[in-house]
This record gives structure tokens, C-alpha cells and sequence, in this order.
């Protein structure tokens, strides 16, 4: 999630929809089928994750093909962006990034609003 500041010091915050997708759109595509390889690229444990997802935080990791719809994802999308691009310069043209991590995934998905099924799940930490 790439930022930047104004001369005023307000923070700007830049989402490239061609790079990234938006956790209510991951939500929504959780919610029929066709869902995208979910890939978690943090390494360790976590206390949540999203439901269905694979580990890809060996940096040797990459997706099965150049045709398989990819969403990577880590606690602010930081390390996530950067795998991506790395991984689109290889040839795999359909990685995105979840927009903001788990954590703006988690605080964007009210369950009050959305329904109990977030897609996300507590796992060993």
C-alpha cells in the first residue's frame, strides 16, 4: 500500500487497481466460486488468516502457472506489493495484492454489517 505525504503533511495513500485488489471486492469474490489462490506470504505463525489460503513465504515461491489467479497477502500488503511485482516482471501476470493486508481486511469487514462469514480464521499462533 504505497504512500506519500502532501506538502500539508496529510498522507496520501495510492491503490492501483491493475496491482491490487480491494478487501470488500476479495470478500465478494470469497463469496462465489472462482475464487482466486489465496497466498500468504508471512512467515511463522499467525493468529488469523484467510480461510483456504497456502503459504507462499518461501522466497523461492511462485504461483502453479502463468494462468492461475493469484491474491497474495501479509499483515499491511507491504511485502505482499513487492513479491507481486517481482512475480508479474517473471511473467505472472495475474498476481494482485490485498490492498491494505489482513489488517484493513479484518477492520474493513464488520460482521455486523457483512454477515459472521469473513473468510478469515484463527490459526495457530
Amino acid at each position: 500500500m504505497p504512500t506519500w505525504t502532501r506538502e500539508d503533511g496529510a498522507p496520501v495513500i495510492l491503490f492501483d487497481p491493475t496491482l491490487e485488489i480491494s478487501p470488500f471486492t476479495l470478500f465478494k469474490r470469497l463469496q462465489r466460486d472462482g475464487a482466486p489462490l489465496l497466498v500468504d506470504i508471512r512467515s511463522g505463525a499467525h493468529a488469523t488468516s484467510l480461510r483456504g489460503a497456502i503459504s507462499g513465504s518461501a522466497p523461492e515461491w511462485c504461483p502453479p502457472d502463468e494462468q492461475t489467479e493469484v491474491v497474495l497477502f501479509d499483515d499491511d500488503g507491504t511485502a505482499a506489493l513487492s513479491k507481486a511485482k517481482a512475480l508479474r516482471e517473471a511473467g505472472y501476470g495475474r498476481v494482485k495484492v490485498l490492498f491494505g493486508g489482513l489488517d484493513l481486511y479484518e477492520f474493513s469487514l464488520d460482521p455486523r454489517v457483512v454477515g459472521q462469514e469473513t473468510f478469515l480464521e484463527v490459526t495457530d499462533s
